[in-house]
């Protein structure tokens, strides 16, 4: 007992020393562990402090390379106002120039000049504009065509002339204004009523070619029909409507037909004498056939026979029917002509 608790002692021993060697590993794998995690954070967290310093010198890029596109779109829209508004100045002192009493104090400018085909270019692209781009056009074009008073180091005379001079100014500016307005509410009268007489005659041409009145009033041309308006359309008949669809037609004309035919050779018919009958003569040879034997010809006054008396006989033997002899030739053309005068009867 001894000797045995001694060697468990042993083993018990050992076991815990394999434990403690097992233990000491485990915790410096763990240390070893830890210290790369640790390792790894400070790596992750300079990578993206690297990408946060990348991203933003990109948007700094990206926001440097905006505000110099919108730099140069603003300068090169300034640009393009000033030279519209020094073609206005230029087509006002050219007005002013051209000014009489009789003429009136605006001009119609026509198309095809190369300043006409710009403003129309730039007219479509403001129809594209938002309000804060608009606002922004109009804040520039102020800014171009109001001028600064100068009236620093001026006297009283001086500043007089220059308030007179401001006042003719408003007035010329008025009375065009009023004129042009003028001119607007002529001319949409003028197009009101060519309208009206264009869709009147629109009416007039679809009237005689046979259209509706409305075909060419409309912003398109009519269409054209290359079907018929019945191919397509939904069929909402009802089933007695289906049925009875094709009853009659030909069939009912066909026996109506048939009806009046019959009924007008009853009524001819009708109408017609009563024919003749046929006399009977016995000189015809169709009639003058003799049958000799078969059967025997009794006599109603005879007295009746006894069939328990009747005694069996041997059969005859039977004799062919016997044509009498033809007739001579004077006979077979009375009988022709007897054979016609039947038919004539008859026809």
């Amino acid at each position: 007992m001894r000797k045995k608790k001694e060697e468990e002692e042993a083993m018990w021993a050992e076991y815990i020393e394999q434990r403690k060697q097992q233990r000491a590993k485990e915790e410096e794998e763990l240390k070893k562990l830890k210290e790369r995690q640790v390792r790894r954070k400070a790596n992750r967290a300079d990578q993206e402090k690297q990408l946060l310093a990348m991203k933003k010198k990109q948007e700094e890029a990206k926001q440097k390379e905006i505000e110099e596109k919108k730099a140069k779109d603003a300068e090169a829209k300034r640009r393009r106002l000033e030279e519209s508004e020094k073609k206005r100045q230029a087509m006002l002192d050219a007005m002013k120039e051209k000014e009489t009493t009789t003429k009136p104090n605006f001009v119609i400018s026509k198309r095809g000049g190369g300043s006409v085909a710009v403003s129309g270019a730039v007219t479509k692209a403001e129809l594209l504009k938002s309000k804060e781009q608009l606002a922004e056009d109009k804040r520039v074009a102020l800014g171009l065509r109001m001028k600064k008073l100068d009236y620093e180091g001026l006297g009283e005379a001086q500043l007089k002339q220059k308030a007179t001079e401001m006042w003719d100014l408003i007035v010329q500016l008025e009375s065009d204004k009023y004129d042009l307005e003028e001119r607007r509410k002529r001319q949409d009268y003028d197009l009101k009523e060519l309208t009206e007489r264009q869709k009147q005659m629109n009416r007039n041409k679809a009237l005689k070619k046979g259209l509706d009145p409305e075909a060419f009033t409309g912003v398109h041309p009519p269409k054209i029909n290359t079907s018929s308006k019945y191919e397509r359309r939904v069929d909402r008949r009802t089933f007695v409507d289906k049925k009875t669809l094709f009853e009659g037609g030909w069939e009912e004309l066909y026996k109506q037909h048939i009806e009046k035919n019959w009924s007008e050779r009853m009524k001819e018919f009708k109408e017609k004498d009563a024919p003749k009958l046929m006399q009977w003569n016995p000189n015809n040879p169709r009639n003058r056939e003799t049958y000799e034997g078969g059967r025997e010809a009794f006599d109603d006054d005879e007295e009746e026979i006894n069939i328990m008396d009747f005694q069996p006989k041997e059969p005859e033997p039977v004799k062919q029917s016997i044509r009498q002899p033809t007739p001579e030739p004077e006979e077979e053309e009375e009988e022709e002509e007897e054979a016609e005068e039947e038919e004539d009867e008859e026809a």
